[in-house]
């Protein structure tokens, strides 16, 4: 027994040898079973969460067209005329490269009626293309968004807010996620009449990304009709992370 009573990482490696070697010959494990267990009666898991609010500084904003036509091709090129003309407004008048205009989405589809006496017909087409923008001003999204309506936007579903380099805050949140898995721990050994040793195992998951939606959609078209500039509030956005901490039971 005592051969198998090393530190902990080497009592582990010892019991990770016996899943292995039990189905091979089942011989002289027995002493290691049990010294495995003996560890796993000596640890807590925990789970640490860290979370920080920050102010945003990139939005991604969904501009598209919607047109209807007797015919898929007429449809498809008096779609693709309001899609140049927005994506000229966005490169010449706001200056955004290339790279932070990408098409996300794109059909023509038929438009049916159906009544008893004829069934389901077509009429007519409709031809979708909506374009994701990538804007790092964010006191101007609102006059940004008049401005492609303007050009022929008809459908702006949504405004997105995140940070563009999450990596900034990494430290920062990971820092409180140990502080809190520290805090259950402690908290889960004094319970026990116990002390907290050295932490064995940290594995980070769930990292969560920074991004919250503004529904701008309903509020630029209403600030079209009353010839007022959109309002769009950025506010914050939280960055978090968890940690999965395994610690020594004293």
């Amino acid at each position: 027994m005592n051969k198998w009573m090393k530190p902990v990482g080497s009592v582990l490696i010892a019991g990770a040898l016996l899943v292995g070697g039990a189905g091979v010959s089942g011989m002289g494990l027995t002493s290691t079973a049990y010294a495995d267990q003996d560890v796993q009666r000596n640890i807590v898991n925990v789970v640490g969460k860290g979370e920080i609010s920050v102010k945003p500084d990139i939005a991604y904003l969904s501009i598209g067209v919607d047109t209807q036509a007797d015919t898929a091709q007429s449809a498809q090129k008096a779609n693709a005329e309001k899609i140049q003309k927005i994506t000229d407004t966005l490169k010449n008048t706001w200056k955004i490269a290339d790279k932070d205009i990408q098409s996300v989405s794109f059909y023509v589809q038929p438009n049916y009626t159906y009544n008893d006496k004829d069934g389901q017909k077509v009429k007519g087409y409709t031809a979708h293309h909506t374009l994701q923008v990538s804007y790092r001003d964010l006191s101007k999204i609102g006059k940004l968004l008049d401005d492609a309506s303007n050009a022929g936007a008809n459908n702006i579903d949504n405004v997105s807010f995140s940070v563009e380099n999450r990596d900034q805050y990494e430290e920062q949140v990971i820092q409180k996620a140990m502080a809190n898995a520290d805090l259950k721990a402690g908290a889960i050994a004094k319970a026990a009449k116990r002390q907290l040793g050295l932490v064995l195992v940290v594995s980070q998951g769930d990292v969560s990304n920074p991004v919250i939606y503004t529904a701008a959609k309903m509020e630029a078209m209403s600030a079209a009709d009353s010839n007022n500039s959109t309002a769009v509030a950025p506010g914050e956005v939280k960055v978090s992370t968890q940690l999965s901490v395994q610690y020594e039971l004293k």
